[in-house]
Parts: C-alpha cells; structure tokens; sequence
C-alpha cells in the first residue's frame, strides 16, 4: 500500500516493512512482516503439498513450463516494480524477467531419469533419484528475481517445494512474481514469506527445511551454515566474490575499455561477479586508467526509469554508506581519485561512478568487496605478480583475462583460483553451465543438470537378476 513521502526512508508500522525507492530515499509501499513464530505453519503447507507435488513429474514439467509463460506475460508490470524498488535501468529489470523465465524453462525440461549400475554381481542395481521435502531459499536484493529463479526453478523441478524470503529491500516485485506463479503451480508448493531478521535465520534453521540455499555475504553465509546444521540439512551459499581482471602486455585499451568498465558498473556495480580490480601492465596503466575514467565520467546517473539513464542508484543506505566508507579509506590510504568519488548531490542514493587509481594493495577496496560503483586499477611488471595478487584475496568466485594472444590469456586464465575464469570478457554465464566458487566464495554448485542434482538425493535399488 502506498506509504506518503512524509515517512521516513527507513521507518515502518508494526506488522510492516516499509520499501524505499533507491531514486528517491523515501518509501513508497509496505510489505507485511511475517514473524518467525509463523514459519512452523508455512513449512507444514509446504510438507502436505510435497505428497503430491514429487509423485508426478510430468504435471510439474507442465506446471512449471505454464509458470514460465506467466512470468513473461507479466514483463510489464514485473519490469518497473523491480525497478523501482531495485534501483537498476528498466531495461536491465525486463532483462531480468526475461532471464527468469528462460531459467524455469531451462529446468523444466531437464530430467534425472535413472541409471544403470553395473559391477559384475549377480544383481540388478539401479540408482534413482529421489526430491528432499521442504527446502528454504533466502535471496539478497542485487537480483530478487533472477537469483529466486535460479533457487526455486531447479528445486520444484526437481520435486520439492520450497519457501523462500526475499531481502526487505526488495520483497515487492518476488511477491508479484509468486502472485503471478500461483495461477500455474498449486497451492504451497511455491511461498514467499517477507520480513526482517531474525525470519531468515528461524527458516534456516527451521527442522522441518531439508536444503537451504542462500546469497548473500560470506559473515551472513557462516551464520546460515550454522542454523542448517542443526537439522543436518544441506546447504548450498553463494557469498559473493571479488573478481580480478588481469590485462596482458598485448592487451588493446580502446578495443576492451567498453566491455571492462561494463564489467564493472553494470547494475551499479551491485554484481557478486563484477570485475571490482583490474590489474594492468605498468607500461598500459595510465592508457586503463584513463580509458576507464573517460567513461565513468560520461556515463548518464539517474533513475531507472528514466530511459536516458545507464547506471541507477545504489540500492539502499547502508550499502552507500559502505561505498563511501570504502572510498574515504582509499584516499586515506593514498589512492588518486581519476573519475568519480563522492556521492551526487541529489535526493536518492546516487554514488558518482568512480575509477580509483594508485590505490595501495592493502586497501579494503581492493581486498575486500565493495559491491558498488567504485572500481580500483592497480599496476603490476610480472605476469606472475598480477597471478599473485589477483589469488591474493580470500574470494574465488570469477575472474578474467584480456589480450589479444588468446592462448597466452588462457594459460594465465588456468592459473585463475576461481570457480569461473572468461578471456576478453566477464560475467556471462549460459543456463547450461555450473556456477561456484572457490574459497570464501561459497559451497555447492548452482546451475545447469549441477543445480538439480543439488536438489535430489541418491536412491538405489538392488533386486536379483532374473533367471
């Protein structure tokens, strides 16, 4: 319900969330606030729609590919919703949508089947895979949407239900979408609860949750890890990354500086696999920094919905305060200012896209993630050096290398400890593919046939050969 621009950005009724628009700073509508005690009867609707959920995969392929045709006839009342609560240019969020369709399809039609196991004895061994119950998904606010697709697309094809907690930030739009999925999927099989902490805890620890899966910040991912493993219950956590480009010695500025600087900023720079530091050759360092400055410089700010706008807000106080924590520090800590720097001065959370130059190695920019529109360059004279200093971080979710000897970028992209490594491009994922992490970066493997069989548990049925 609207809220009146007289309340304040973070304020909210008791029973209620109040959602701020990120162009604005003030809120604009209200979500109820589920409180943990209630969970107990969501998961129990989540188990007594299990039954009959698991026991027919061809109505689910059927429900789901319905679900998908849903989501992209909402486009447009999706689109600006999430744009107005998320922050990102309109055609960004219809992308999204359109990705999240692609992303039930895609698992609809993949099937575990049964295999085979042959080892010589006189038996006949069959493996089959079985769903896991009631599983919990708790999404962040960067991608509500797509990143609730790549956790409860596979779950339901794979035969369970699931219920899943979108951030406070941006519940608005994911519980559009599962207004828009109940007309194809039956009741309790799909349920968004929204609210603050501690419900994201109490779900994840909630007895009745088999699998919880989770994006988020790697702190926040422990403490998840934590309450699951009361109950036993499989995790699988995307916590984020802090992703290094490396430039090569034959690397062309001008014909990679678009597809970097994109890298880096699309979504505000709100992408847990954004380059957020590039390492360049000493003798191209002033060439990187500059070419990526021109284009911070250029780039128009403004609200999502403005059509003329290439890069919104960020998305809520608390993370420009942390963008403009991080930045104040790196000047302390010696870095130039090439573009950028400061927050805009206008009402809403706007932070200049900014390119950070002779910034020390230490500094939190670029040893920890910034998540935002704040992009440090760093020099280096060795190939080994630049290998050195880009596994240097306790993340490994991405990485890339750029140049134009193919072959050399994939030697150095092999050296990569990450779970995804791309040349003279980044962040481009396919449907098909697993998606994981190294190190602090996560656990378990979303994506593709990987994604599904993280929602199936093994079952295997030995019976004699007939004679």
């Amino acid at each position: 319900m609207p809220t009146g621009h007289r309340r304040r950005a973070q304020g909210h009724r008791r029973g209620h969330v109040t959602v701020v628009d990120p162009a604005t700073g003030r809120g604009f509508a209200e979500v109820p606030e589920q409180r943990p005690e209630e969970l107990d009867a969501v998961v129990d609707r989540a188990h007594a729609a299990w039954r009959d959920w698991r026991a027919d995969p061809d109505a689910r392929r059927t429900a789901l590919l319905a679900a998908a045709d849903a989501v992209e006839a909402a486009a447009a009342e999706l689109a600006p919703l999430l744009t107005r609560e998320q922050g990102k240019p309109l055609t960004e969020s219809y992308a999204e949508v359109a990705r999240t369709a692609a992303r039930i399809r895609y698992f609809a039609g993949l099937d575990a089947g049964t295999e085979p196991i042959t080892d010589g004895r006189p038996v006949h061994s069959e493996l089959r895979w079985r769903p896991l119950g009631p599983v919990a998904a708790i999404v962040p606010w960067n991608f509500p949407l797509q990143l609730a697709s790549a956790k409860f697309a596979p779950a339901l094809a794979a035969g369970n239900t699931m219920v899943l907690k979108p951030s406070p930030f941006t519940p608005l739009a994911t519980r559009l979408l599962g207004s828009v999925l109940s007309g194809a999927l039956p009741e309790g099989v799909l349920t968004i609860v929204t609210g603050r902490e501690p419900l994201g805890a109490r779900l994840a620890s909630h007895p009745g949750i088999r699998h919880v899966t989770f994006t988020g910040s790697a702190a926040t991912g422990r403490g998840v890890a934590a309450g699951a493993a009361a109950s036993l219950a499989r995790v699988t956590l995307e916590l984020g990354g802090n992703d290094a480009a490396v430039l090569l010695d034959d690397v062309d500025v001008e014909e990679i500086a678009d597809r970097l600087f994109w890298a880096a900023f699309r979504n505000c720079g709100q992408v847990c696999m954004a380059v957020k530091r590039v390492y360049a050759p000493a003798r191209h360092y002033a060439r990187v920094v500059e070419a990526l400055a021109d284009r911070a410089r250029t780039t128009v700010v403004g609200s999502g919905l403005d059509p003329d706008s290439r890069l919104g807000p960020v998305n809520n106080a608390p993370q420009l305060a942390r963008v403009e924590r991080y930045t104040a520090r790196a000047r302390a800590d010696g870095a130039r200012v090439a573009a950028g720097g400061h927050r805009l001065d206008r009402p809403g959370y706007f932070f200049a896209p900014t390119i950070l130059a002779d910034v020390p190695a230490h500094s939190p920019v670029v040893t920890e993630e910034q998540f935002g529109p704040v992009l440090p360059v760093l020099p280096y004279d060795t190939l080994d050096e630049a290998v050195g200093a880009a596994n240097g971080t306790g993340f490994g979710l991405g990485g890339s290398v750029w140049g134009t000897d193919v072959d050399l970028a994939a030697a150095v992209a092999d050296r990569l400890e990450c779970g995804t490594a791309w040349i003279n491009h980044h962040a481009e994922l396919s449907l098909a593919q697993p998606f994981a992490g190294a190190k602090d970066s996560g656990v378990g493997i979303a994506g593709g046939p990987w994604g599904l069989y993280g929602n199936l548990r093994p079952f295997v049925v030995h019976r004699p050969e007939e004679a």
